[in-house]
């Protein structure tokens, strides 16, 4: 999976105001603060050897919510701010990325909860090859415990990803997506992650799958 493969994908589909509808999520599936402003989170990508990988961070032990799991840098925005703009706040705080060196592709399906109806954005981005083209990435922040990356083309290997069906208050049931990097030496990604993580996948295969 070329970086090339994500631009078209992205390129067909996206401009901010293009991306798909706003998807209802879980209150446990949001990313941390558990507070009601929007948030905005950094899927960084970068081509190494001809495969696209993408940056991932795990969260600290000691944070109140979604201690240790995983998820892309960012957070909530701060007074004024676009959700780009706390997107590449969050990105260089958490883990170094310098925002002069980001390439903004597009934007994901923002995500909603039922709780708050806060809008969590997700922007999809280029970044030079941390450690060869750029500074290695690593973890800036209390909230981060560590920073790894993981090639999309991983992501659906035979037995990585699956779907389970969860009760939904008032909508009967609904999938939730996972992906088991455990292979990686890594853990489970869902939550709203995998959700982004699932679209961004299916926008780059999609293209390339048989009619």
């Amino acid at each position: 999976m070329a970086l090339a493969d994500v631009r078209r994908a992205l390129a067909a589909r996206t401009l901010p105001s293009q991306a798909g509808p706003v998807r209802d999520v879980a209150p446990a599936e949001l990313p941390p603060r558990g507070d009601s402003r929007p948030a905005a989170v950094l899927c960084l990508l970068f081509e190494r050897v001809g495969q696209v990988h993408v940056v991932l961070t795990r969260r600290s032990s000691l944070l109140r919510y979604h201690a240790g799991e995983v998820s892309f840098p960012g957070g909530r925005l701060e007074p004024g701010e676009s959700p780009l703009e706390a997107a590449l706040r969050e990105a260089e705080e958490e883990v170094g990325a310098v925002p002069g060196s980001v390439e903004v592709l597009g934007e994901l399906s923002p995500l909603t909860t039922r709780g708050s109806r806060a809008l969590v954005h997700c922007f999809v981005a280029v970044y030079p090859d941390p450690g060869s083209d750029a500074p290695a990435l690593a973890a800036r922040s209390v909230e981060v415990e560590r920073v790894f990356t993981v090639p999309l083309a991983d992501l659906v290997a035979p037995g990585a990803f699956h779907e389970e069906l969860w009760p939904a208050p008032g909508s009967g049931r609904r999938a939730v997506p996972f992906f088991d990097l455990s292979a990686l030496g890594e853990d489970v990604v869902w939550g709203a992650t995998g959700r982004m993580l699932a679209e961004l996948v299916d926008a780059v295969l999609a293209p390339r799958l048989p009619a």
